[in-house]
């Protein structure tokens, strides 16, 4: 073994594509090439051990906006021990501002954008020369018919027990200036055929949960009809064993023949993330992100009332332009229309993203270390900002966990976001916390609060009960009814 593929991941379950995309178009060298993926959060020194195990001469490490510090770490300690190992670093957190970085400083040599043809070249060169003169080599973009599929490097080990990313195309054709498919001027589609075999192998060999990276899964519908196809079909020939899909999904474009395939999927099957990121109209100019929101609202409406789909709708607050009151506006629009749940995400100033250019005009502050969240803009002070950060987190344990659903509608009221903000600040003033807070503990908390904004106690215990609090609660997928491929979180909202 010559080559080394390595990554770290955000979890275990994750499995990481880009490394599969890399070993599938080695060529020559794939015989010579393995992959060996960590987590983040364990030890530097037994990442080293067991990546010198190995014995590499050349290893390659997929960097992101979540792994960069620690990768970083296990970089420099790597090459303390080791100097001879050749280090090639690419993703997109090295992709841009490359030259400002320590771990580019660290390695050897960095691959920028598009690897699968150029990670192979650069090997190659550094294993049987001539040398590569250039520390940074800009990747280069072949026809999408020559990249190699790389589904079947999926072990049976991930098909049992990791979440499969697939995709049928990459790049995005949107311009929307937080995200780095900005800078795509287009997207590419996979042989849809080819795809769909590589599908097919997938579920031959047991696979039943299929996650879709691609930014724009309903931006060509003959294709995304053929996708869901293949889906129903498999659903109509084993409901017993049910597949299940993630996609995101562009939400002002819906046409009648999408939402006929979609309305025939049944629940805990078909998950759509749609980004909507904001409803006011001048911060959607400021981002260049074209969007009918009158169209996208009408959509997720109709996913609400005439289909099964479980949706994760978009929003972000600190967006240049977007008051308190704005974002407040949109996110009780949003919460009026149904979705499960609402994604509360807090700007985050991605490497290369065209949002830098708003920094003067807006005063935008970004935190100096990953993931560069935003600590206060012209509009939003660091104070309400670390207020929004806490909402958002209550947020997740409280409103999307499917903990609460009977509860949450009676804490919001007639003003959701007024009225989570004021549990949201009381819930920190009296935790002091807002990581690891016990889930019982929490029900506790959600119970008090409802006393003190006026609900008697035995209405909040009953309020709370119906949602498995203070009873011995079903395992979600036997209050479900039937097992489902569909993530556990998914299941509880089912099962409510």
């Amino acid at each position: 073994m010559t080559i080394l593929l390595s990554t770290l991941n955000a979890r275990y379950t994750h499995a990481s594509l880009g490394l599969r995309y890399l070993l599938a178009n080695m060529g020559e060298l794939q015989a010579q090439t393995r992959i060996q993926e960590f987590v983040i959060g364990a030890k530097t020194t037994e990442m080293v051990e067991r990546i010198l195990a190995a014995q590499p001469k050349i290893v390659g490490f997929g960097v992101y906006i979540w792994n960069v510090e620690e990768t970083c770490r296990l970089v420099a300690t790597l090459k303390r021990v080791a100097p001879h190992v050749v280090i090639v670093l690419g993703g997109p957190e090295v992709s841009h501002e490359t030259g400002e970085q320590e771990i580019a400083r660290l390695a050897d040599y960095v691959v920028t954008g598009w690897g699968d043809v150029t990670f192979p070249k650069l090997c190659g060169e550094i294993l049987n020369g001539p040398k590569p003169l250039m520390k940074v080599h800009a990747g280069v973009q072949p026809p999408m018919a020559e990249i190699k599929l790389p589904y079947g490097l999926y072990s049976d080990e991930d098909i049992a027990h990791r979440t499969l990313y697939v995709e049928a195309s990459r790049g995005c054709p949107f311009k929307c200036e937080f995200c780095l498919s900005s800078l795509d001027k287009t997207a590419w589609p996979f042989n849809i055929d080819a795809f769909l075999a590589e599908m097919e192998a997938l579920h031959a060999r047991g696979a039943r949960t299929f996650k879709f990276v691609d930014r724009t899964f309903n931006l060509n519908i003959k294709t995304s009809l053929k996708i869901m196809q293949f889906f129903l079909d498999k659903l109509a020939a084993a409901p017993e064993d049910p597949v299940y899909a993630h996609f995101e999904l562009v939400p002002d474009h819906l046409p009648d023949a999408l939402k006929e395939g979609i309305a025939k999927f049944p629940a805990g099957t078909l998950q759509f993330e749609i980004g909507i990121q904001s409803f006011n109209p001048v911060v959607q100019a400021n981002i260049s992100r074209k969007q009918d929101n009158a169209k996208a609202a009408d959509n997720i409406r109709w996913l609400c009332e005439h289909s099964s789909v479980h949706m994760h709708v978009d929003l972000i607050a600190g967006l240049p332009g977007e008051t308190v009151e704005s974002f407040a506006e949109g996110f009780d629009k949003l919460w009026a229309l149904g979705p499960h749940e609402i994604q509360f995400g807090i700007l985050k100033r991605l490497r290369g993203t065209p949002i830098i250019r708003h920094t003067q005009e807006f005063g935008m502050v970004y935190d100096p270390y990953p993931p560069y969240t935003i600590l206060a803009n012209r509009d939003i002070d660091f104070s309400t900002m670390q207020r929004l950060v806490r909402f958002a987190r209550y947020w997740d344990l409280v409103a999307n966990s499917g903990r609460f659903t009977h509860t949450v509608p009676v804490l919001l009221g007639a003003n959701p976001f007024k009225s989570f903000m004021a549990f949201s600040d009381w819930l920190y003033a009296n935790t002091d916390a807002t990581h690891r807070i016990a889930l019982d503990r929490l029900a506790v908390m959600v119970g008090r609060w409802l006393g003190e904004t006026g609900m008697a106690a035995g209405e909040a215990a009953e309020l709370l009960g119906r949602d498995g609090h203070g009873v011995k609660q079903k395992p979600a997928s036997q209050a479900a009814g039937r097992e489902h491929a569909a993530p556990a979180r998914q299941v509880r909202h089912l099962a409510a």
